[in-house]
């Protein structure tokens, strides 16, 4: 039976080649994004909410489904600051997380990062650690968390790091010890999205960039 895949983060580089594989997949009949603006697309599976993400838990009733896909994610620059940063990548993305959980969405899919860790120094993989070890406790029959390394793609938003990333990483990223951290397309990772959302079977599982992602 086809399913209803509800998406958050739908306009970043993953969230918007995901959106696109979820409305030509033929294992999903709706899709319901909740953006802060409106998606420049349509699509007769597609049911788009602009919301206030600030303001959550007041939307309780459009987050119902069978898959949850967790994709929201910023940059220091374009946040400001780092609370502002942990705003969307963490308390958004948990609020909207216990919505899911307490709507019975069985399967939630996280989209974090390579190196994420609770008690790491950078407050970035900080947070995005702490959003892992949060989420886990919620009652999901089944959680994806994928950490994919640098992601490459074309952005709205053109962030120099990321585009010099894109032509050094590859490079250095041949030695095996870094491997881990090879550039990998929004493209690949949404497509995995995809497959691990119809295919897991496990109560939890990890999608780490050197042992389950293939490159061309």
């Amino acid at each position: 039976m086809a399913k209803t895949a509800v998406l958050i983060g739908a306009t970043g580089l993953v969230g918007n080649e995901l959106l696109h594989k979820l409305l030509s997949s033929e294992h999903y009949s709706k899709v319901v994004t909740l953006s802060r603006r409106d998606l420049a697309i349509s699509h007769v599976k597609l049911v788009n909410h602009v919301i206030d993400f600030d303001k959550l838990t007041q939307y309780s009733e459009l987050i119902k489904g069978d898959v949850f896909f967790s994709c929201l994610g910023t940059t220091l620059k374009q946040a400001g600051s780092v609370a502002e940063q942990r705003k969307v990548d963490f308390d958004y993305q948990f609020i909207a997380a216990q919505l899911a959980a307490n709507n019975n969405i069985p399967h939630y899919c996280l989209v974090s990062s390579s190196g994420a860790n609770a008690h790491s120094r950078s407050a970035y993989l900080k947070m995005k650690g702490a959003l892992e070890v949060q989420v886990k406790q919620l009652n999901f029959s089944k959680c994806s968390i994928f950490q994919p390394s640098l992601l490459l793609g074309e952005r709205k938003q053109f962030r120099a790091a990321e585009k010099i990333g894109s032509y050094i990483f590859p490079v250095i990223t041949m030695l095996p010890f870094l491997k881990r951290y090879k550039p990998i397309t929004g493209k690949q990772v949404a497509q995995k999205m995809h497959t691990v959302s119809i295919e897991q079977q496990a109560a939890l599982s990890y999608y780490v960039l050197d042992e389950l992602f293939k490159y061309s």
